[in-house]
């Protein structure tokens, strides 16, 4: 018994490795690292809040026990300064101060807001049941569970779904942001470095939603040019024939790369879901 125990025990810190290697606490880019020191920071601060709290309780349990007849009792008090003070005071400046912190962090880190550098990599993502296309419009290539990006450079994502709502998290270089039918949302990332870093969908959509994964490949400048060369000298078209079988619900076991792509590919699936704006050429049907 003791060693299952052991065993089960062993298992549990190692997935808590995992996960806090694969999380934000392991930042790999610039928006990721900010979420780290925010959460840092506003958990320190609460510390002030739950500390007290914790350390009074069996304080004051203690000092109010019922055997303790001699200075606990007090039956004329009502009011004290110096109480009404600690009560009010501590708090109210730490909701303040709060508040200055999350507004000017929410500023830094809109995922609608360009980071700073070269221009960046323009990449189209829509969400399908249960995988992802990832859409080059500058390149004229795609990709479905495999998001390449050159390190140290913006990336600028545009998001869609050709199904329900879903919602992408990759915690080592952002937050999550929601991909919804008819609709489009963005998102800046950039990793430091190269590197291999996941990302999923976090928002459930039936069946195959645990496995709905993929991978975001960061890798240098120069590789990144010999990627796209590579891709662009591929021999899979992604059409309106191969959309539909794409599109239909299903789990791929490996990434696919196309290197060519619809024209507008991505605003069609925005209009085909519900969109409001059109663009002037038809659909993909």
């Amino acid at each position: 018994m003791i060693l299952r125990l052991s065993l089960v025990a062993a298992v549990v810190g190692l997935g808590g490795c995992t996960a806090l290697s694969h999380g934000f606490f392991n930042p790999q880019g610039p928006v990721a690292g900010h979420e780290r020191d925010l959460f840092v920071t506003v958990s320190i601060v609460l510390l002030f809040v739950a500390g007290p709290v914790l350390l009074l309780t069996p304080l004051f349990a203690w000092h109010y026990r019922l055997s303790n007849r001699s200075d606990a009792y007090r039956p004329k008090w009502n009011f004290s300064w110096w109480v009404e003070a600690l009560i009010w005071i501590p708090p109210a400046g730490i909701v303040i101060g709060l508040a200055v912190l999350l507004w000017h962090w929410t500023q830094i880190d809109d995922p609608y807001r360009r980071l700073p550098g070269a221009a960046p990599v323009e990449v189209q993502a829509i969400a399908l049941d249960w995988k992802w296309v990832f859409v080059y419009p500058d390149l004229g290539v795609a990709s479905v569970d495999r998001l390449t990006i050159p390190a140290g450079r913006p990336v600028h994502i545009k998001l869609t779904s050709g199904t329900v709502m879903q919602s992408m998290l990759i915690p080592q270089l952002a937050g999550q942001v929601y991909a919804m039918g008819g609709m489009t949302t963005e998102l800046n990332i950039q990793a430091h470095r190269p590197g291999r870093f996941r990302g999923e969908n976090t928002q459930y959509n039936g069946a195959g939603f645990q496995q709905q994964q993929f991978d975001v490949v960061a890798v240098s400048p120069a590789e990144y040019d010999r990627w796209a060369a590579a891709a662009r000298r591929g021999k899979r078209t992604l059409d309106a024939q191969t959309w539909r079988r794409l599109s239909a619900r299903s789990i791929i076991t490996h990434p696919v790369e196309f290197a060519h792509v619809t024209p507008h590919l991505f605003e069609h699936v925005v209009a085909a879901t519900g969109g409001m704006t059109h663009s002037s050429t038809k659909a993909v049907r």
